[in-house]
């Protein structure tokens, strides 16, 4: 490979290369996707994803996904019906049916019997605070538990009657015996097994020990024989141990590769936190369009390509770094320009009635659905005297360069003619409540021969004809940049403007049509979806993202 070429790859595609060149593996490259099923997947995950299924496509290999269920406690059937869907909806599938760690319950317990019988795993009758305090600390040796030394036979007896249900949760665990003063915390006499008298969700009551997830990680992924496992960076220091058991069993050397974790801007990226958001009510499910859950991004109007080329762009680095959420939102503003429908919506509206205008007449007018497109085509939008403009496209005394509406001031409606504000109408409180404009006949667009020039396009909705929904606008989760900087206390930074929702908008009858996960750009809004929530009679619309990042500039002020 040329040195050039070389440079363009990422660490974890050099890997490859280099060990496809040496024959390594004997040519297969095997990723897997290994989410714990005690949550929904978030956008770190759909990095983890793209990574581990785009890798393996590149090589011409497969990726297994599999479940690491070893804590029946928090793993429910909805977490996995959920990470399945967002697997497959970011573009990918995996090689044949999904795994589970819980499928090889039965031979990670024999690893264990064998590292038993080798003198290397032990029963512990200390409860868990003991055992913390006997670890040390990193410039400290541990102590050595006084269960340490029983002979092989005592703890293979000990270890089967944990299984058989003998004892109680936490009465006892089974440890590997490596080196109480090692440098590196995890190889101190590790946690393998557990007791927990709880039902799994997919072996029910067949179990009441349970390997610890560092102890099932490595060894599932030796049985699968996978080429490439990779794990994003703090399971680094898990690597060594990972690696011992693999060596001390004489099983398939599966070895890992970690990469940086993806941190985001202003955005919790802990599936703990998440949770406690979820069931504190702070947000409304784990798919609040808040969220940044794939569910979430979904709803909001992400799009999978979108992500993917989010995933891309951020690249595969080997240190921890901070990424700023206005490269996701530029993602899927590229993305929707060139796919989403213009269509028109007033979010605050402000009435017009164009007194030149015939009364109880309506025009069909032609009105392009996406100008990135040439193939798109048009769509008919009724015209009528009365008609609805936001607020804020006319001004009582128009600032310089104000090219919309003002008192003698004229602008064309998108797709329709050339207005001029004539007069204006306030209410008892000073509000604008209504303006009275001409049109000028013959500057129809697409046939305007007036020979006026105008500066400033506006869009309407005839009000005859409008539909009246709800808008939810949405911004950052936290005001907060770095997530990672606080603990606990978290939710106080919780952005008051989270959601922001617009009970009275109108928009153009063609929306009456509108489809859950089609996406729309509202004329000079933003692009928006439909939402879950919208029926037939209550249009619900989310706004996925604004046509500009507002958020640097509204902060700075």
């Amino acid at each position: 490979m040329a040195e050039e070429e070389k440079k363009s790859l990422n660490f974890l595609e050099q890997i490859v290369e280099e060990d496809l060149q040496s024959g390594k593996h004997g040519g297969r490259v095997l990723t897997r996707f290994p989410p714990e099923p005690n949550g929904y997947l978030h956008i770190g995950h759909a990095k983890s994803i793209c990574l581990n299924f785009g890798l393996a496509a590149k090589y011409g290999g497969q990726t297994n996904l599999r479940f690491d269920d070893t804590n029946p406690e928090k793993e429910e059937t909805e977490y996995v019906d959920s990470i399945k869907a967002d697997v497959r909806w970011l573009g990918f599938e995996w090689a044949g049916e999904e795994l589970y760690a819980s499928n090889y319950f039965e031979s990670l317990y024999q690893f264990a019997v064998t590292l038993i019988k080798k003198g290397l795993a032990y029963v512990d009758d200390q409860t868990s605070e003991q055992i913390a305090s006997q670890k040390g600390n990193p410039n400290f040796p541990g102590e050595d538990s006084p269960y340490r030394y029983r002979t092989v036979d005592e703890n293979l007896d000990l270890f089967s009657r944990m299984r058989a249900g003998e004892f109680g949760d936490g009465a006892k665990v089974l440890r590997a015996k490596i080196d109480m003063a090692h440098p590196n915390m995890h190889m101190r006499d590790p946690l393998m097994y557990r007791i927990k008298h709880a039902p799994h969700h997919r072996t029910g009551d067949t179990w009441c020990i349970y390997p610890m997830y560092d102890f099932a990680h490595g060894q599932s992924d030796s049985i699968e024989e996978i080429t490439h496992s990779v794990c994003t960076l703090e399971f680094d220091v898990h690597r060594p141990l990972y690696e011992w058991f693999i060596e001390k069993l004489g099983i398939y050397p599966s070895h890992q590769y970690e990469f940086a974790r993806l941190n985001l801007t202003h955005t919790v990226m802990s599936k703990r936190k998440l949770l406690q958001l979820v069931n504190e009510g702070v947000v409304d499910g784990w798919d609040d369009p808040r969220m940044p859950t794939i569910s979430a991004l979904r709803r909001r109007g992400f799009t999978p390509a979108s992500i993917r080329n989010f995933c891309e762009k951020i690249g595969v680095a080997k240190r921890d770094n901070l990424i700023d959420v206005g490269v996701l939102d530029y993602c899927v503003r590229e993305d929707l320009n060139k796919l989403a429908t213009r269509v028109m919506a007033v979010l605050d509206p402000l009435k017009v009635v164009i007194t030149n205008y015939p009364k109880g007449e309506v025009e069909e007018l032609q009105v392009e659905n996406n100008p990135e497109d040439v193939n798109s085509g048009s769509r008919a939008v009724p015209f009528s005297r009365e008609i609805y403009i936001e607020r804020d496209d006319f001004m009582e005394v128009p600032m310089k360069k104000f090219f919309r509406l003002g008192p003698g001031l004229m602008v064309r409606l998108k797709g329709a003619y050339i207005i001029k504000c004539d007069d204006f109408i306030k209410d008892e409180f000073g509000n604008i409540t209504e303006l009275h404009c001409s049109y000028i006949p013959e500057s129809r667009s697409g046939s305007d021969t007036s020979g006026i020039n105008v500066k400033g396009t506006i869009h309407w909705v005839s009000i005859q004809h409008a539909v009246k929904a709800e808008v939810r606008i949405y911004d950052r989760l936290l005001i907060l940049e770095d997530a990672s900087q606080v603990g606990d206390d978290f939710k106080k930074f919780i952005n008051p403007d989270s959601l922001t929702v617009l009970p009275e908008v109108f928009v153009e009858p063609s929306l009456k049509e509108a489809k859950v996960g089609t996406n729309y750009q509202f004329m000079r809004k933003g692009y928006f979806c439909l939402d879950l929530d919208a029926t037939e009679e209550h249009l619900v619309f989310n706004r996925t993202v604004g046509l500009k990042d507002t958020w640097v500039k509204e902060k700075s002020k």
